[in-house]
């Protein structure tokens, strides 16, 4: 169950934060056990001690403060919570620990962001192995309707895009947008990336948002990217929304002379 409710913080409150952010166990302990520092006191946007040390990856300050009685679950005024931070930092040892008490993979950010979204978008590969280990949603999106995959690959991150793909992630979902994880993918040139999302089948032709990964691929202006999806079918001869034709989205000669050779062969 995730958590938003409110406790007030103390005059010690903000030392007890400084010890939580530097890693500094001692003081922490000292202010936690003084009993005139709250274990669940936050500052003005909702955040607990535990967030912070989870946030900075001090696994012995977030220890204590779960053994003292700090509410894992509980939310940022933002939606967050100290598994989302530690998924989002790469802290794989904190996540760890956190699920041993209870955390839940359920909370939402204000944009839909979960943990595993968070680890997904920052390249985490062995947090999102733990995330999905303890029952997180491969199938989450953000509000806009990002996935895991999508954000992954939005950043080029293969490893986690093999993890997530081998453990059943959708590799059409698109975006609300009709932005799918292969066009993003063709737009930044992650031709390794292409590579493992062609293994799975994704859509070549024009996506919902009116564009295909090849027009993407074109006016990125990457060679490689282009040779890829022709070599994986996708037509040079499909008009995006604005009616217009691969290419006549560049000027590059190598590009063209590739889109005309890969047509006259269709044609053929």
């Amino acid at each position: 169950m995730c958590k938003m409710s409110f406790k007030k913080e103390t005059p010690l409150a903000n030392a007890a934060f400084w010890a939580a952010r530097r890693g500094n166990l001692a003081l922490l302990r000292l202010l936690l056990n003084s009993g005139r520092v709250d274990v669940d006191c936050r500052d003005s946007h909702g955040t607990t001690l535990l967030m912070v040390a989870s946030y900075a990856g001090h696994i012995d300050c977030v220890r204590e403060l779960v053994l003292q009685g700090a509410d894992i679950n509980l939310q940022r005024e933002s939606g967050t919570t100290a598994l989302f931070f530690a998924a989002q930092q790469g802290h794989n040892d904190v996540v760890r620990f956190l699920f041993e008490f209870g955390a839940s993979t359920e909370c939402r950010t204000k944009d839909g962001g979960t943990a595993l979204l968070a680890a997904s978008q920052y390249g985490h590969m062995q947090v999102v192995e733990t995330l999905l280990k303890h029952g997180a949603n491969i199938h989450d999106q953000l509000y806009d309707g990002a996935t895991a995959l999508f954000l992954a690959a939005q950043g080029g991150y293969l490893d986690v895009i093999r993890l997530l793909l081998s453990s059943g992630a959708k590799v059409n979902q698109p975006r609300q947008d009709g932005t799918t994880a292969l066009l993003k993918a063709a737009n930044k040139g992650y031709n390794d990336v292409i590579k493992e999302l062609l293994k799975f089948s994704p859509t070549l032709g024009i996506l919902k948002n009116g564009t295909s990964a090849l027009h993407a691929a074109v006016l990125s202006g990457n060679i490689k990217t282009v040779a890829l999806l022709l070599e994986a079918g996708a037509d040079p001869a499909l008009r995006n929304k604005a009616n217009e034709l691969p290419a006549e989205l560049t000027k590059n000669e190598r590009i063209l002379r590739l889109l005309r050779s890969k047509e006259g062969h269709r044609k053929s």
